[in-house]
């Protein structure tokens, strides 16, 4: 599979994927980003432009990227420092991640003091806690385990939790 990225003008993404698949017989992706947020006292998920202006474009053979230039505002194909517009090394990793997503990185995970979590990774791994408190800053939040009879007050970032509700697939050995 070879992977491309083209250059746009941001706001354009969506119809120059669109010209770009119909013009080159290709799959075009403009990332996007899902994020859940507050809003009038719930939640909501809310689509933004992961990279604007960016474009990528997966096909078994290679694309000629030159007609390209038919489309209005497309600006130019990237390529790095010797002229290969092909993507390659950890850019095409992240090409190929793009396309395993259909496009969209993950939600952006929103948590509340009060709420109940499960720890996934670590030492603590499979321990259900409440949250004490949020800093959405350093995307980490203050828990109480229990250690020897008493409960311990530790930081533990967004990374390595889940909602306690959710299934605990990833505690299975």
């Amino acid at each position: 599979m070879n992977a491309y990225c083209i250059f746009c003008e941001t706001g354009r993404c969506r119809l120059i994927a669109k010209e770009a698949e119909i013009l080159l017989d290709c799959r075009a992706i403009y990332p996007k980003q899902v994020q859940h947020t507050w809003s009038k006292g719930g939640m909501i998920d809310i689509e933004h432009d992961l990279l604007p202006g960016y474009v990528f474009l997966y096909a078994e053979e290679k694309l000629d990227i030159s007609l390209l230039r038919r489309i209005s505002g497309f600006i130019r194909c990237l390529a790095d420092q010797d002229d290969q517009i092909e993507l390659g090394g950890s850019d095409k990793q992240f090409a190929m991640m793009l396309l395993e997503n259909d496009g969209v990185i993950g939600k952006t995970k929103v948590y509340q003091e009060g709420q109940m979590i499960r720890i996934c990774e670590g030492a603590y791994k499979g321990t259900e806690t409440k949250i004490l408190k949020v800093n959405r800053r350093n995307m980490r939040m203050l828990v109480e385990i229990p250690f020897a009879g008493m409960q311990i007050k530790t930081w533990v970032e967004y990374e390595i939790v889940e909602n306690a509700e959710a299934e605990p697939d990833r505690l299975q050995s």
